[in-house]
């Protein structure tokens, strides 16, 4: 049997959805209870973005997992100054969390539109952010944001986002459809092709605005995918994020893994 990570991100992208207001003590039982169900990674929410989140963080220093490794998920560096000067980042750090996750443009247009920077200033970014948190000890997943419309726009440099997380030490890179808007098909052959290149080393995060964020993450699994991001029941901002309870049957009883 092939063997696939899971990365549970309900606690912090699924919070986002309409009507989901977690407290500390509701984020320590899910927490538990995503352990006992055995998913590799649980991503607790972004330490310092709220009270709840750093609060949190702060009770799961003392807090043993028998399964998965906590994540604590983050952005890279802002434009122009050093990643050890960015105190988000030093939040990030600080949080105590074995995993960290941090999220990137590899959009151009959001580069332009969004961070107002340039393409290269960006990549330093990635690259600056996501070594020196690996040269603190901590393990470092990205992830590309807006990969596959980056990949529309410009595919050079959405793969060259890719390649300056890994050569800085990124472990893991997971390829974004953040709006939720491609089809299986596109989603397997752009996986396919990245994972040629780079091995593997990539896992999905699907949304679900086209209705498609199971059998995408299912076709990007197929295609070589790594780890599968998702939430419990679906949850998630707009239409929610690829649903685990449906993802890890199919997985399991449909494809063996």
């Amino acid at each position: 049997m092939t063997r696939l990570e899971i990365y549970d991100t309900t606690l912090r992208d699924g919070a986002q959805g309409v009507g989901l207001n977690f407290s500390v003590s509701d984020k320590l039982r899910i927490t538990d209870q995503l352990d006992q169900l055995g998913v590799a990674v649980i991503e607790g929410g972004w330490p310092g973005a709220n009270p709840t989140d750093t609060e949190y963080f702060s009770q799961m220093r003392d807090h043993p997992l028998t399964h998965a490794v906590l994540s604590a998920f983050g952005a890279t560096r802002r434009p122009n100054i050093a990643a050890h000067e960015d105190p988000q980042l030093r939040v990030l750090l600080d949080s105590g969390a074995p995993m960290l996750c941090l999220v990137g443009k590899s959009w151009d247009r959001q580069v332009t539109d969004v961070l107002r920077t340039t393409n290269e200033e960006n990549l330093r970014m990635i690259a600056g952010s996501v070594r020196w948190l690996v040269g603190n000890g901590r393990r470092v997943i990205f992830d590309a944001e807006h990969f596959f419309d980056g990949h529309l726009s410009d595919p050079d440099y959405a793969l060259s986002c890719v390649e300056a997380a890994l050569d800085a030490g990124a472990e893991r890179v997971i390829l974004c459809d953040t709006r939720g808007g491609f089809l299986p098909d596109a989603i397997a052959t752009l996986m396919g092709e990245a994972v040629a290149r780079f091995g593997p080393v990539l896992g999905i995060h699907c949304h679900d605005d086209a209705g498609c964020a199971v059998a995408n993450s299912l076709a990007a699994v197929r295609a070589g995918a790594v780890q599968v991001q998702g939430c419990v029941n679906g949850y998630g901002e707009r239409t929610g994020n690829a649903n685990l309870c449906t993802l890890i049957p199919d997985l399991q009883l449909k494809m063996g893994i």
